[in-house]
């Protein structure tokens, strides 16, 4: 896994919550993001570790895209750890 393949499976992750009204909404929700803020929040840092950060929180959600991203949820939890910042131990 590289940072490069895991933009494209948080990219594809975005893309399959988008076209679906149920997931849009429920990511919207807990995000308290409305349609332009999430368009605003997509060009920010860490947007596309949020995605995946949501993504595997919700299995359903992860099978699906290593599905469509032709990928094992493994790899999809990869991708997630990879463009995550470091934790910083208080």
């Amino acid at each position: 896994m590289n940072p490069a393949r895991a933009e494209e499976i948080a990219v594809a992750a975005l893309g399959l919550i988008a076209a679906d009204e149920e997931r849009l909404a429920r990511f919207l929700a807990l995000t308290g993001l409305d349609p332009a803020g999430l368009r605003e929040a997509a060009g920010e840092p860490g947007f596309l570790a949020a995605i995946l950060d949501h993504v595997v929180a919700e299995e359903e959600l992860l099978l699906a895209v290593a599905e469509a991203s032709d990928e094992s949820p493994e790899a999809v939890a990869r991708a997630q750890m990879l463009l995550s910042p470091p934790a910083f131990d208080a």
